[in-house]
């Protein structure tokens, strides 16, 4: 499944005018989301063992060698990448089922459905991270 696929299968949370944040049908959405994100993720990874077990060949052409190597390294990249990521969305299910989701880690407030939507693992609301890059940006 790719993240055009993925897309296709989300749907907007729709709020409706003075609902309590972070309520059970909001928290169902938001488990949902992290769950297809995991699953799709490792899917990926039983993909690339298999594609680099069937793959891996012994070319003679050193060449040939060289390219199918660079195609792993690139592969595996991503696959650590995408491993760092499941641990935040299981880090994010956890706060799910600790009650901590969707709250601001810095200061405690709202990080926002559509904020979540558009990235489920933030822990900060748009203005802590809006201070914090501007921190990072100022120590280089």
């Amino acid at each position: 499944m790719d993240s055009t696929q993925l897309e296709a299968k989300f749907i907007p949370y729709d709020e409706v005018s003075g609902e309590d944040y972070m309520n059970g049908e909001q928290v169902g959405h938001f488990r949902d989301i992290l769950g297809n994100w995991r699953k799709q993720l490792m899917e990926e990874v039983d993909r690339t063992v298999h594609h680099m077990q069937d793959d891996a060949a012994n070319f003679p052409d050193p060449n040939d060698r060289a390219t199918q190597e660079e195609e792993f390294t690139l592969e595996l990249r991503t696959r650590d990448r995408e491993r760092k990521l499941i641990k935040k969305i299981e880090e994010s299910l956890q706060d799910l089922d600790k009650g901590d989701y969707g709250y601001c880690e810095s200061c405690g407030t709202d990080i926002g459905i559509r904020r979540l939507e558009a990235r489920p693992t933030a822990t900060l609301c748009i203005d802590c991270k809006t201070l914090a890059e501007i921190r990072e940006k100022n120590r280089v």
